[in-house]
């Protein structure tokens, strides 16, 4: 997907269309890459979701908007709104990076939408990219749970077995692709009382823990109602 359809997807357009190629471009494609614009893009999205959350739930103390904000502005929610927007299909990546997976690694494709934001901030200001921010993210807040939200995946799962009675979950590393200092762990999380496993990804073992705790308590609950 070329960058102005990028650019369409997420419903902004550049005046300076030389700052998206810029969030689009990885160190391993050229010198002139996006990690100065991923900085930028990490402050901008905290704080346009820490705005989201408080005029959202406008009764919610800090601590609880700051565990949202954290659950919203990880690494594996960046990721799978790269995926949703196909960014992969428009980074730029070095040879080596092309043919080891790079376009479809989480790491990356999460540090590019936060460059993609930055370039956004830089290009047009906060509003713009408050409002692409909020166009992203619109599905996430506007179905916030303040109870669910405000906890971590595992412990919300860890807590909702535990009021039935059941078992806590099994945890269990199935696969660790790429280089070390580049890595995506993939983790099962079994539960079964229930006959539930669901299987997480992401850059640390922790984060793909959360990850499949995410998948397995809508599988749990989504079972228990049926």
């Amino acid at each position: 997907m070329p960058a102005d359809a990028l650019a369409a997807a997420l419903g902004y357009a550049f005046r300076r269309p030389e700052l998206l190629r810029l969030a689009l471009t990885h160190r391993s494609f050229a010198a002139e890459h996006n990690e100065r614009l991923e900085f930028i893009g990490d402050g901008v999205l905290n704080c346009a979701i820490a705005l989201l959350l408080y005029e959202r739930f406008p009764q919610l103390p800090e601590g609880d908007l700051s565990r949202m904000r954290a659950s919203l502005v990880n690494r594996d929610t960046l990721y799978r709104h790269a995926v949703a927007l196909d960014l992969g299909a428009s980074i730029r990546l070095g040879e080596g990076e092309l043919k080891s997976g790079g376009a479809g690694r989480p790491s990356i494709l999460a540090d590019a939408l936060e460059a993609v934001f930055g370039a956004i901030f830089i290009d047009g200001g906060f509003g713009d990219a408050y409002a692409t921010i909020e166009r992203v993210y619109a599905a996430d807040v506007s179905g916030a749970d303040t109870e669910a939200n405000a906890k971590d995946p595992k412990t919300r799962l860890q807590e909702w077995l535990q009021a039935r009675r059941l078992p806590v979950p099994e945890y269990t590393i199935v696969q660790i692709h790429g280089e070390a200092h580049l890595q995506t762990f993939e983790v099962v999380c079994r539960i079964a009382a229930l006959d539930v496993a669901a299987t997480g990804t992401g850059a640390n073992r922790r984060a793909a823990e959360q990850a499949a705790a995410a998948l397995a308590y809508d599988q749990a609950t989504q079972s228990k109602q049926a």
